[in-house]
């Protein structure tokens, strides 16, 4: 997840040391993008059927080799297909944290898991943008960004044999109650409806992954067209391999739950909203403020601060007010984002770094009553056997959200500063876009709330 975030405060470095374009530029930031969400369903059901442990630990290599390969990339055609190769490694690792901490926790000790998974993604992307500057100022502007890749190798280098020991053999083998097996006693693997899916998500992520938000070529927004008929295709299929063997990736039992649905729409819009905040900030910032990378990405920090904490406490919190939680979150997260929002527009250089820290720590405790508990629920009622499967089309909702609000919070904001406006205004309408996806977020989570109280309220003595 770091990488996801990283490399936007590493692009003018290697705009200058590679002279790459600008076009090449978009692709070494959405390549990975791209790559991560294809990869991610077919990955989650290979960890279900053939073992999550294997899974990891190849993508965990192919991530440390083409992170190496990424820092010492010669030009910056080679340095964007090591960067497509590094977000497949990436889809392939996420899926199987997700199927892991299904299989081993439950209860309680699930959501507390969870909690921390929860902290790593809220602190992992706030962080990268002042990590980013960090190394690069360290290491100097024309080589620098290598060592954004590089500093990737030494943490896989401690992280791999701490899997090799402790991460349990077998889990994942897709056997459960209702697995279907081949004749030779493996679990079905539906290969059609992986490619299918993989295919769908990748034509609706392209339009928005493919632009730098100016609004050039409209002819991309085709892909969702393209996306819509992949899709019923799929859903076809799905059907037919589900009559025919019950092994389909789209398991009813999954996507027929309506927890499983509300909590992977709100993933989605919240998503949309809270990841565009951070690249839109570090812009106002850097190009309006006249701040540097690393004074820029060091605004970012007290939401990390927030947001680990707050995620490490939810695994409990979530078991005792659970969907109520992520409600009180998305509040907590609106205000904040509101109150970013206010105060780019009124406060002027240098005090607005210090106002805008303030208001991303409300919303980075909010955040962290908001991810790892909406993955605890949204996940409550899946089968283990496709725990993987079902993560990782959660993380899909996830990538496909992010995709979308930093695409369009960006076309809002260039085409305000298009309009005439001034930097802050022009910030402050693309916050603007964050606050509503955010708000849609906290609607949806209000309707599940409604819905998991109902048949509580039917149970009572005399209802």
């Amino acid at each position: 997840m770091l990488d996801v975030s990283i490399v936007n405060v590493a692009l003018p470095s290697i705009e200058n040391s590679l002279h790459a374009s600008a076009s090449q530029l978009q692709l070494i930031v959405a390549g990975y993008t791209l790559a991560f969400g294809l990869v991610l369903v077919p990955a989650g059901r290979l960890g279900d059927a053939r073992g999550r442990r294997r899974l990891f630990l190849i993508g965990l290599t192919g991530f440390a080799l083409t992170s190496l390969g990424a820092g010492l990339a010669p030009s910056d055609e080679v340095l964007a297909v090591m960067r497509l190769l590094q977000g497949a490694s990436a889809g392939m690792v996420n899926p199987q944290v997700v199927g892991t901490i299904q299989q081993l926790f439950s209860g309680y000790e699930r959501g507390k898991a969870f909690g921390y998974f929860g902290a790593t993604i809220g602190v992992s992307t706030a962080i990268g943008p002042a990590l980013g500057g960090l190394i690069i100022q360290a290491f100097g502007a024309e080589s620098g960004w290598r060592w954004v890749f590089f500093v990737n190798v030494p943490v896989v280098a401690v992280v791999l044999p701490l899997a090799l020991r402790w991460l349990p053999r077998g889990t994942g083998n897709g056997r459960g109650p209702a697995a279907s097996l081949t004749p030779s006693g493996r679990p079905r693997l539906d290969g059609v409806g992986l490619v299918l899916i993989a295919l769908a998500a990748t034509a609706v992520m392209l339009p928005f992954v493919i632009t730098t938000g100016s609004g050039d070529d409209p002819t991309r927004w085709w892909w969702l067209l393209v996306g819509a008929v992949i899709a019923a295709g799929t859903v076809l299929w799905e059907r037919s391999y589900q009559r025919r063997t019950g092994a389909a990736v789209l398991d009813p039992r999954v996507i027929g739950d309506p927890a499983f649905c509300n909590g992977a729409l709100l993933g989605m819009a919240y998503f949309a909203g809270f990841t565009s905040v951070f690249l839109v900030v570090t812009i106002y910032l850097q190009q309006v403020a006249g701040y540097t990378p690393l004074q820029a990405g060091l605004v970012g920090m007290p939401f990390a601060i927030g947001s680990a904490i707050a995620a490490q406490r939810s695994g409990k919190l979530v078991a005792e007010r659970g969907r109520a939680l992520v409600v009180i979150g998305l509040a907590l997260v609106l205000i904040g984002l509101a109150g970013t929002d206010l105060v780019i527009r009124i406060v002027d250089p240098p005090a607005v770094a210090w106002a805008v820290a303030g208001t991303q720590m409300i919303a980075g405790v909010g955040s962290g009553l908001v991810i790892s508990p909406n993955q605890t629920l949204t996940l409550a009622n899946v089968p283990v056997e496709r725990a993987g499967v079902a993560g990782s089309m959660l993380q899909v909702g996830q990538r496909i959200g992010s995709a979308l609000g930093v695409a369009v919070a960006l076309s809002t904001f260039y085409s305000g500063l298009a309009a005439g406006l001034d930097g802050g205004p022009a910030a402050g309408r693309a916050l603007l876009v964050s606050v509503v996806l955010v708000a849609v977020a906290l609607v949806v989570g209000l309707v599940d709330l409604r819905a998991r109280r109902r048949p509580q309220e039917s149970a009572r003595p005399g209802a």
